[in-house]
């Protein structure tokens, strides 16, 4: 079963109400429905008044009356138009809490300290994102929510589950380590949520995945949410959903695969004069927040330097760092002591962060998926953003495939510099800007006005056995520590010789060559005796 609704145009007029607030305090709203009409719990509603939440954008006003009712669904819906809400307010009431024991809602009997929800995710950023979301619902009701994900000590996470827990949003790999030994119990589980399943299915979790849900009663309620869905999600649907309503949410003037308050730009770019491009875009007018997307790990490191040299306050999250300095650079950008986020395609999804009003593909993304995820970044929930995508004349073929799949006018982007005039005009750059920011622009306070939080974590592998520094631009650099220097011992004969025990490895160099005529006794150094081995044992006599 499909579910298809046609949204209304954003600004269009709507003779049966006038036009309301925005909803989650951006954007314009598309729904004039409220969360309270559509049935959720009183104490859920109150949660998500508190912080500016009245009223369900489309996915949201569409899943909610079948997933309210136990069905299984099947979200799909554009980036940021809201699905964790569309499965997280289900997901707060398929659990037991005090708080339903009080209201009459439930009897003590129904009260456990094992998880009764999961949620399943492909990175530790969107757990996070999740986690953070579950929470703010779930606050009057008090619902206990702990994410588990690796990168983070085993200690913690396992006193949170002794404790008790009411729902589990975790990565794959460290929620089957748990449940291997022992330390998270599966056999409670009410509802199962498998979120952003086709990046599951990209980084080769689907065996884990299997694992997980195999190990869950049969009886459960699951749902899965994506922005895109690849035929082996809809396999992966068939073998572990019962009956399950599939959920679009599109528009009419939405029809591509883009958000359409998006303006997006594509342009050919010279990889020594990116960087440059990029100083002058981040000087744009308007800009807010802004996120650099790097296709390597090290592109990205070394590009949050140069802009920190720049005079830009940046942050860096890529693979290569630990846990604690990637949650500490995405608290300094949600904190807004740094304003430029450059990552890997590990922050493409899972990042929700207000106020993100550029996106840079610094580097052309391997696909289409990669893309829309990227971009996804900004102009969410209803409010407008900029991506910019910059490629070099190598990855034209790659980005020509991107272009088609989506049905975007790009297909020969043009030839741009760091000084073309329509750079400038396209994208509001002051005339005169150039590469490094203004003294007096530079107002934020840094990376390092926030603090790392230690997380009981080991080392990233290629850190381990070096010292790592800070540099002036925030990030960790690390050389090799260095080796003592070790002191043999001269033996002749397997005893040592005398007064020479703490003889250094290394001799240092003699000021002057000895004088040979001189005869002097130790000028010059004997050359040690060889033994000959014999069979016996003994030496041959001479």
């Amino acid at each position: 079963m499909v579910l298809r609704r046609a949204i209304p145009r954003a600004g269009a007029v709507r003779p049966a109400s006038p036009p309301h607030p925005a909803s989650h305090g951006r954007g314009k709203l598309l729904s004039t429905t409220t969360f309270r009409e559509l049935g959720i719990l009183p104490e859920s509603a109150e949660a998500l008044e508190a912080v500016g939440i009245t009223t369900p954008f489309p996915i949201q006003e569409m899943t909610l009356p079948v997933a309210l009712a136990g069905g299984d669904v099947i979200g799909q819906a554009k980036t940021g138009t809201g699905k964790t809400l569309g499965f997280g307010l289900p997901l707060l009431e398929a659990v037991t809490v005090p708080a339903d024991v009080e209201s009459g809602r439930a009897t003590p009997e129904q009260l456990t300290d094992a998880p009764q929800a999961l949620v399943v995710v492909p990175t530790r950023e969107l757990c996070q994102q999740v986690t953070g979301d579950l929470l703010t619902a779930g606050k009057v009701r008090n619902v206990r929510v702990l994410s588990i994900y690796g990168g983070r000590a085993y200690e913690p996470q396992v006193e949170a589950l002794r404790k008790g827990v009411d729902i589990v949003v975790g990565t794959p790999g460290r929620l089957l380590d748990l449940a291997g030994q022992r330390k998270l119990n599966l056999k409670q589980i009410r509802a199962l949520v498998l979120d952003e399943a086709d990046e599951m299915l990209d980084l080769g979790f689907l065996p884990d995945v299997e694992k997980i849900i195999q190990q869950l009663p049969a009886k459960r309620q699951t749902m899965l949410f994506s922005a895109t869905m690849p035929g082996q999600v809809i396999s992966l649907a068939r073998r572990y959903m019962s009956q399950p309503t599939h959920i679009r949410a599109t528009a009419p003037d939405d029809e591509g695969a883009t958000v359409a308050n998006t303006t997006q730009h594509v342009f050919r770019a010279h990889s020594l004069d990116k960087q440059e491009m990029v100083a002058r875009i981040l000087q744009a007018e308007g800009r807010g927040l802004a996120m650099i997307f790097c296709r390597t790990k090290r592109t990205a490191a070394d590009l949050a330097e140069q802009l920190t040299r720049r005079g830009f306050a940046a942050g860096a999250v890529h693979g290569d760092l630990g846990q604690g300095a990637r949650e500490q650079a995405l608290r300094a950008f949600r904190n807004g002591k740094v304003d430029v986020l450059v990552c890997t395609d590990v922050a493409a999804r899972g990042i929700d962060v207000e106020g993100v009003t550029h996106v840079i593909n610094y580097q052309s993304p391997e696909d289409e998926k990669t893309y829309l995820h990227r971009i996804g970044r900004t102009g969410r929930a209803g409010a407008s953003g900029t991506a910019v995508t910059l490629v070099d004349w190598d990855d034209i073929p790659r980005w020509q495939l991107i272009n088609k799949a989506l049905e975007l006018p790009f297909p020969d982007p043009e030839e741009t510099y760091s000084t073309s005039p329509h750079l400038h005009e396209l994208l509001g750059i002051a005339e005169g800007t150039k590469g490094v920011l203004p003294r007096a622009e530079r107002t934020r306070a840094g990376l390092a006005a926030e603090e790392v939080e230690d997380l009981g974590e080991r080392p990233p592998r290629r850190a381990r056995g070096a010292k790592a520094v800070g540099s002036a631009s925030g990030t960790r650099e690390e050389r090799p520590a260095r080796r003592s220097t070790r002191q043999r011992r001269r033996t002749r004969g397997g005893a040592p010789v005398e007064g020479a025990a703490a003889a250094p490895a290394k001799a240092e160099p003699a000021a002057s060559a000895p004088d040979a005529g001189t005869g002097t006794e130790g000028a010059a150094r004997t050359p040690r005796r060889r033994r000959r081995r014999t069979r016996s044992g003994a030496p041959k006599a001479d």
